[in-house]
């Protein structure tokens, strides 16, 4: 097995009596679909939250691309190969499409925003945007204001506003919140054709979602996780079923 691009080491957070993350460790290898699933209330967005370095862990370790990053600001984290995307997505509605990718390269160059105006024409922001845009679709839609994107087609422009980064890991906080079927089956098909590019660390609750793109499953109960496999290996888990899932929902 290669070694992991990410892995957390007996990692612990607590809110006052309640423990969202019990002494968890887990890795992610390179170019992985990594799900974390699990009931509400499990530790998911914590985890994501502490991986992102929005949280700090009361304990345990954080490791990316054989760096301690535990420490590490949320703001430095991106520029290593580590980006999040968000559950509730957070884009700049009066702007286009174009412009809120090429605002996401134009911060990871480090460049302040205070220069977007004359920079709106540079090619070295926005060519890199319009590839983004292409790898998820989106190409057609670079003019048209963000707000007048369909939902699915909103949370598209935030994974190319991720992509922009070039990370080399993407936490993904349930990138199918609020769709319909349809552009649930659209953001299936995105992550699969994505899928070998880079790593993704995903939180989902659309469990055919994470069966359909997920190498790796881990499942959270109560923070801890009590079981990492393949899909096929985690639909057989007795833990899992009574624990979570069900027999419904693990039926192939």
């Amino acid at each position: 097995m290669a070694e992991p691009l990410l892995s957390t080491r007996n990692l612990a957070k607590s809110f006052g009596g309640l423990t969202a993350t019990d002494d968890l460790s887990l890795d992610v290898l390179p170019r992985e679909v990594h799900a974390v699933i699990g009931p509400n209330g499990a530790g998911k967005t914590t985890l994501i939250s502490q991986l992102s370095g929005e949280l700090q862990p009361d304990a345990g370790s954080i490791f990316f691309d054989g760096q301690d990053i535990t420490a590490l600001p949320a703001w430095r984290r991106p520029h290593l190969g580590l980006t999040r995307s968000f559950q509730i997505t957070s884009i700049f509605r009066d702007m286009s499409a174009l412009q809120n990718v090429a605002l996401a390269v134009q911060a990871h160059a480090g460049h302040s925003f205070r220069f977007w105006r004359p920079a709106a024409q540079d090619p070295e922001l926005l060519e890199p945007a319009r590839e983004a845009l292409r790898q998820v679709g989106l190409q057609h839609r670079a003019d048209v204001a963000a707000a007048a994107l369909a939902h699915g087609e909103q949370r598209q422009l935030e994974i190319a506003m991720a992509l922009a980064t070039r990370p080399k890991l993407l936490l993904l906080d349930e990138p199918m919140a609020g769709m319909g079927p349809e552009e649930s089956a659209k953001m299936v098909e995105l992550l699969q054709k994505l899928k070998g590019t880079l790593a993704f660390l995903l939180v989902e609750h659309d469990m055919d979602a994470v069966f359909a793109v997920a190498d790796r499953i881990t499942v959270l109960v109560y923070g801890r996780a009590i079981a990492t496999g393949r899909p096929e290996e985690i639909r057989g888990n007795e833990n899992v079923r009574q624990a979570y899932l069900g027999e419904e929902s693990l039926a192939v």
